[in-house]
């Protein structure tokens, strides 16, 4: 899934180019490249599908010169995550009738790629020929508010994998005081967003708790792979109701099951986050960028990967950004602010 807008990361991401096609860690790579690198050694290249805005065919198929353009899908108009996942779901149905499918955002950090292909291996074997939905529970390290959580039922586990538990509930991003009640216990863990199941199992899903939907996206079975398909999403893809995943089937469905896990994700979804993920001085600055000096400064992100020389004295608790004649300085407890700043819409 690499359609959303997200431009928390401003100055680098932008409405027009949000996070997902940026290279956020200073590798050489967007955060689109590493998730499609990450799960070469999982599936053939040959299966893999991107879900984007059309706005933004053009940098993926840049970013992705290899894949297939009609492995390409193009949203016309932005409607949360269960239409886009209903529509590829019945594209791959329609080429592929017994698939077996894995959905991820396209903007999430995984610092672990052998242990997360070892999860992701081990689920799919569990959703290959049962009508099971998984998904990822990320094991929580701190009282995180900007997540989402699944409460697990741990009491035993599933017959067919030890590591797999049915879930018991998902529950909204919690106000401070909840989100360290949730840690302190240990069947709490991070929504990372990340599904495994078969077509079949998700297409039914579909058909049961979102019947409207279902009947959309089958009545276009016959020109999925034709040259009609863009001109016929392009006309009902706008009907569909915007409605994530999570509310539309996970909340619903009865043979939910959770894989707690520990790879070591990030859905980077703030300056702070990002400066967790990266490797820290003494001092607790992360740096990004090919010339960075630091004197008497603490605690901060310096992100500048377009200068030659940057220099920084006397601060503490800071983000230093700069992308394309932008700089922005801005302590780290009010990043909050940042679109205000910005001007972001």
């Amino acid at each position: 899934m690499a359609g959303g807008v997200g431009s928390r990361f401003w100055p680098m991401s932008t409405a027009e180019q949000p996070k997902q096609f940026i290279d956020v860690l200073g590798v050489g790579k967007s955060l689109l490249q590493l998730t499609v690198e990450r799960f070469s050694t999982i599936v053939d290249a040959a299966n893999v599908w991107v879900v984007t805005n059309k706005n933004y065919a053009d940098i993926v198929c840049a970013q992705l010169p290899e894949m297939p353009r009609d492995h390409i899908l193009c949203e016309p108009c932005r409607r949360n995550t269960a239409p886009c996942i209903a529509y590829v779901s019945w594209r791959i149905k329609s080429a592929d009738p017994k698939a077996n499918i894995v959905v991820s955002p396209s903007d999430h950090v995984v610092l672990d790629t052998e242990e997360f292909r070892r999860v992701v291996t081990d689920c799919m074997k569990f959703t290959a020929d049962t009508d099971a939905i998984v998904t990822l529970g990320m094991k929580p390290t701190r009282p995180e508010t900007g997540y989402g959580y699944i409460q697990a039922d741990l009491s035993s586990s599933s017959l067919r994998n030890k590591e797999i538990f049915r879930v018991d509930s998902f529950r909204e991003k919690p106000d401070l005081e909840t989100a360290q009640q949730y840690i302190s216990k240990n069947n709490y863990f991070w929504n990372a967003g990340i599904f495994i199941w078969n077509v079949s199992t998700i297409v039914n899903a579909f058909r049961v708790y979102q019947p409207t939907m279902a009947k959309l996206f089958e009545s276009l079975l016959p020109i999925y792979g034709t040259e009609r398909e863009q001109e016929e999403i392009d006309r009902l893809f706008p009907e569909c109701e915007s409605i994530s995943v999570d509310y539309a089937i996970m909340e619903k469905a009865e043979q939910i099951f959770v894989c707690p896990a520990d790879f070591g994700w990030s859905d980077l979804g703030t300056w702070g986050s990002l400066r967790e993920q990266t490797k820290k001085d003494l001092y607790g600055n992360s740096c990004i960028g090919p010339d960075i000096s630091l004197f008497e400064t603490h605690n901060c992100i310096i992100h500048t990967t377009q200068e030659k020389k940057v220099v920084v004295q006397g601060l503490d608790g800071y983000i230093v950004a700069e992308n394309n004649d932008t700089l922005l300085i801005c302590k780290l407890a009010e990043e909050q602010r940042i679109k205000q700043f910005s001007g972001e819409s």
